[in-house]
């Protein structure tokens, strides 16, 4: 393991903050860089990315959305590699690299893989299905505030999983170089529909809560609407496709297989979620 600090790309994001979290508990050292670091990265300035670099062995990559933003951080990992970065574990997604990639999300997420695997370093990948998080930390949460949890899934299910699973995941794989050359596809326990997603968090928060399914172009509209750029809200568009197209709904075994136990529920996160007061009025 790197004796030099390990290097957390978006570590104010949802699992780069946990990530960190758990390497602070274990005395581990680390560096975040994000726009609001003391050392200034952003994916979409490559002249913010030298000094990033600079010295880091071992990184944690969590990229932006949306192909522009996977483009820039292959472009990234090939640089990084290149002035002296070993190793890194790529937050990928759920079923990148599966057939019938007609999605670009997925194209672009699948490329930016093999531009990890192609630089060079050793390498982990981790492929999550959605975040349960996104109800309480995300876009979603104001749906969920709103009562109408509005997005295009159609009667289509996904296999939520706790982000900080994830986070112990991802700080396994940065801990221990036996993961080196493994992707790893992470989910909870069981698969749910969006109506279904609804009812545990009304029975958790004790708020009424329903799914509203949009049509995929009036979802792309209204997410433009709240301020996504048109090519961000193409790309959330196609990840809730994937679930209307039936093609979410399987559990994987990751979580199994790094940390030796069972992901958490959604229910459980949900009532769990509720007592911290994140819904409350």
């Amino acid at each position: 393991m790197t004796t030099t600090p390990i290097l957390i790309l978006s570590g104010k994001g949802k699992t780069g903050r946990r990530v960190a979290e758990q390497l602070e508990a274990r005395g581990v050292p680390f560096r975040l860089a994000s726009r609001s670091s003391e050392q200034r990265f952003d994916w979409y300035d490559d002249s913010t990315w030298p000094a990033t670099i600079a010295g880091a062995e071992t990184a944690y990559l969590a990229p932006p959305v949306g192909p522009t933003g996977l483009a820039a951080a292959g472009e990234f990992i090939k640089q990084a590699a290149a002035e002296g970065l070993r190793r890194v574990v790529l937050l990928s997604g759920r079923g990148v690299g599966s057939p019938g990639r007609e999605f670009a999300v997925y194209e672009s997420g699948l490329e930016l893989e093999h531009a990890v695997k192609d630089s060079g370093a050793d390498w982990t990948i981790i492929r999550p299905a959605w975040f349960a998080q996104g109800f309480s930390e995300d876009f979603m949460y104001d749906y969920v505030m709103a009562g109408e949890i509005r997005l295009s899934a159609g009667d289509g299910a996904e296999a939520w999983i706790d982000t900080n699973d994830v986070g112990d995941v991802m700080t396994a794989a940065l801990l221990d170089e036996r993961h080196t050359g493994e992707t790893y596809s992470l989910s909870g326990p069981r698969t749910l529909t969006l109506t279904e997603v609804a009812a545990e968090l009304s029975a958790a928060s004790g708020r009424p809560i329903s799914y509203v399914d949009l049509e995929p172009e009036e979802h792309v509209a209204e997410m433009v609407g709240f301020g996504l750029t048109q090519e961000d809200a193409e790309a959330v568009r196609d990840l809730f496709a994937v679930i209307r197209n039936h093609r979410s709904e399987y559990v994987s075994d990751g979580v199994q297989q790094v940390l030796g136990r069972a992901p958490r529920d959604f229910a459980d996160w949900a009532r769990e979620t509720a007592k911290t007061g994140v819904w409350s009025v």
